[in-house]
């Protein structure tokens, strides 16, 4: 595909902010919408058109990429793009939706003749940022071609498992990898804290580790993160609780029992519920302690 592939990516917040900007600077024609316009509105400066509603942003793209909050926000607003989706535009549904929402996505995008892939994303704010995100992807053979300098853009690798995209296979390998996301960060919050609450040294944990098979580079992430206080959002504590749901629920779909996904659910909700909902997931810290 030439490098004017229109693009219009609905959801600007963190990650779809950032993936806009990837496109640009790969050449692509991109127009965004998001339901605040003001977190739209900056990307302007970055080439990109700005949109009032969904079906402005719609109309004419050769691909729509969803980036929002939950599979009900994607499936209502593409909803309310549907008089200007046009049969064969391939969509690109990058939420992370969950099973049981995935199922209505792509009845929707069936009824409308267009080309579903469930593309799942992993990484946060600072990959997002320099293009190096991985799409797990999983659609038809002939969207690929439409898709490839949209993911080339966005990320580093695209991982094709399944020619399907209301399978699911992209989400659940999604849910599997943000399982082993959170459990690490609620870990690593919880190692913190009980340092604290024993009198040791964090710093004397980090390097107790260091170097061995205990060691992680997320962990590091996240406990420099705790240490320093500097909870600028990668991925909010509020998104992190909903994915924990989600993926408690898969495996309750599953008949697999997720004691400590459940556990870490519990922990987010928490650091949401004493006011550290907009701030990143490491401030699940916070629930070890009381308000």
């Amino acid at each position: 595909m030439p490098d004017t592939t229109s693009v219009a990516v609905l959801g600007t917040g963190i990650m779809g902010a950032a993936m806009a900007r990837s496109m640009r600077r790969a050449g692509l024609d991109v127009r965004v919408w998001n339901r605040t316009r003001a977190k739209a509105e900056p990307l302007a400066a970055e080439g990109a058109r700005i949109a009032d509603d969904p079906a402005a942003a719609v109309e004419g793209a050769d691909v729509v990429l969803t980036m929002l909050y939950d599979g009900s926000a994607a499936l209502a607003t593409m909803r309310t793009a549907a008089s200007a989706l046009g049969p064969g535009t391939v969509w690109a549904q990058s939420t992370t939706a969950g099973l049981d929402a995935l199922e209505p996505l792509a009845a929707f995008a069936a009824e409308h003749d267009l080309l579903f892939v469930d593309a799942p994303v992993l990484g946060t704010r600072q990959p997002a940022e320099h293009g190096q995100l991985t799409v797990l992807a999983a659609g038809p053979e002939e969207a690929r071609t439409v898709l490839a300098p949209v993911f080339d853009a966005v990320g580093s690798r695209t991982v094709w498992v399944a020619e399907d995209g209301a399978s699911g296979a992209a989400t659940r390998l999604k849910l599997v990898c943000n399982s082993w996301v959170l459990a690490v960060n609620n870990a690593t919050a919880e190692a913190l804290a009980l340092a604290e609450g024993l009198g040791v040294e964090p710093q004397g944990f980090l390097d107790a580790i260091e170097g061995g098979t205990l060691d992680c580079g997320y962990l590091r992430v996240k406990a420099a993160a705790m240490m320093s206080g500097d909870f600028t959002p990668n991925f909010t504590v509020t998104t992190a609780a909903k994915d924990a749901r989600l993926i408690v629920e898969a495996g309750e779909r599953a008949g697999v029992r997720l004691d400590l996904a459940a556990a870490g659910a519990e922990r987010l909700r928490r650091a949401g519920q004493q006011g550290h909902g907009d701030e990143d997931m490491a401030a699940s810290w916070f629930a070890s302690f009381p308000e």
